[in-house]
C-alpha cells in the first residue's frame, strides 16, 4: 500500500468519523464543532487532490462561514448546554432505512463506471486561480455569478431568520 493510499484512508476515516459524530452527538454545540472538523477534512482531502484553490475555498466558505453562521445561530438561541431530544423511533427506522438505500444505490453507480488505468485528477481542467475567477464573474453560459448571488441571498435569509428566533418576548407581551 502506498503513502498516498495511507493518507486517503486516513482522510476518509476522519472525515466519516466526525460526520457520524456531527450527527449523533446529543449537545447540539459538540454537533456543530464535528461538523467543523467534518469540513476541514474535506478541505484536507481537496488539498490531497491538489486542488488547492477548491480547499481554500472549502476553508473560506463553509468552515469559515457556514460553520460560524450555525454557531452563531446556536449562542443567539441561547440553546448551547441543552440536550437535543432523543430521535422518533419510527424516524430513526426510516433514516436507517434511507442510508441503506443511498448506499446500494451509490454501489450500484460506482460499479456501472468504467474506472480507467492511469487517469489523473483534474485532467484536462485549467484550475489556475485565473481560469477560476474568469468563470466565477462572467455572466455567460459557464458563469458562476447567478449561484453565487443567490447563495448570498439564501445566507443572508438564514441570518434573519437567526435574529428573529433569537429575539426574545415577554410573557406579558403580544
Amino acid at each position: 500500500m502506498s503513502a498516498s493510499a495511507v493518507i486517503f484512508y486516513i482522510l476518509s476515516f476522519f472525515i466519516l468519523a466526525t460526520g457520524l459524530l456531527a450527527v449523533t452527538s446529543r449537545k447540539i454545540f459538540r454537533s456543530a464543532i464535528w461538523l467543523l472538523f467534518s469540513l476541514t477534512g474535506i478541505a484536507g482531502l481537496y488539498f490531497w487532490l491538489q486542488m488547492e484553490f477548491i480547499a481554500a475555498v472549502q476553508i473560506v466558505v463553509y468552515v469559515g462561514g457556514i460553520v460560524v453562521l450555525i454557531i452563531f445561530s446556536i449562542f443567539l438561541t441561547q440553546q448551547t448546554g441543552k440536550d437535543l431530544p432523543a430521535p422518533v423511533r419510527v424516524r430513526s427506522i426510516f433514516s436507517v432505512l434511507a442510508v441503506c438505500a443511498g448506499f446500494v444505490l451509490t454501489c450500484l453507480m460506482v460499479r456501472q463506471y468504467a474506472f480507467g488505468v492511469g487517469r489523473t485528477v483534474g485532467a484536462g481542467v485549467d484550475a489556475s486561480v485565473g481560469n477560476i475567477g474568469a468563470q466565477m464573474l462572467s455572466t455567460t453560459e459557464h458563469g458562476y455569478v447567478l449561484p453565487f448571488e443567490a447563495i448570498s441571498i439564501l445566507l443572508l435569509a438564514a441570518m434573519v431568520g437567526c435574529i428573529v428566533i433569537a429575539i426574545k418576548t415577554k410573557p406579558g407581551d403580544k
